[in-house]
């Protein structure tokens, strides 16, 4: 049976551990724990059962994610823009064939070359126009533009 102080200890050290550990990370990893070690410290200084302080840690840290993840979710799914987002939108020319299937397939954008993929998986030749609807990791999203009777050039 741990001696009077032990699990103040135990809890203290916890806490400690947590937040070096939520300090050393980027995101918010276990914070959470940290709280509910927190409380936990409280009931052994209440003199409660280790049982009840162990049940005290699991709820408060369980009520601590349930009630801030989403704010959390929400505050890291903000993004900073790059620079790369100014070719969304825009029209480019393939350099080389679009193939999904082979990976192939490169994009003049913007005076630049960039990976490109085909957003319906059709095969783009080289030489065609396309537009970039998006970007996944570092490889432009692009359909081919289509010219029908309410998209033709007026000269």
């Amino acid at each position: 049976m741990p001696g009077p102080n032990t699990m103040a200890v135990i809890w203290i050290a916890a806490i400690v551990v947590f937040l070096i550990v939520e300090g050393v990370t980027v995101g918010l990893t276990s914070i959470w724990f940290a709280c509910g070690a927190l409380a936990a410290l409280a009931m052994e200084l209440l003199h409660l059962s280790i049982w009840t302080q162990l049940a005290v840690f699991l709820i408060v840290s369980a009520a601590a994610i349930w009630f801030t993840r989403p704010l959390v979710k929400r505050h890291n799914a903000k993004r900073a823009a790059t620079n790369a987002d100014r070719v969304l939108g825009q029209t480019g020319l393939t350099v080389s064939c679009i193939d999904n299937l082979e990976e192939t397939g490169l994009v003049h954008v913007d005076g630049k070359d960039w990976s490109a993929r085909s957003a319906s998986g059709e095969t783009v030749e080289a030489g065609t126009e396309v537009t970039v609807l998006r970007i996944e990791g570092v490889k432009l999203i692009v359909e081919p533009v289509r010219s029908g009777p309410d998209q033709r050039k007026e000269n």
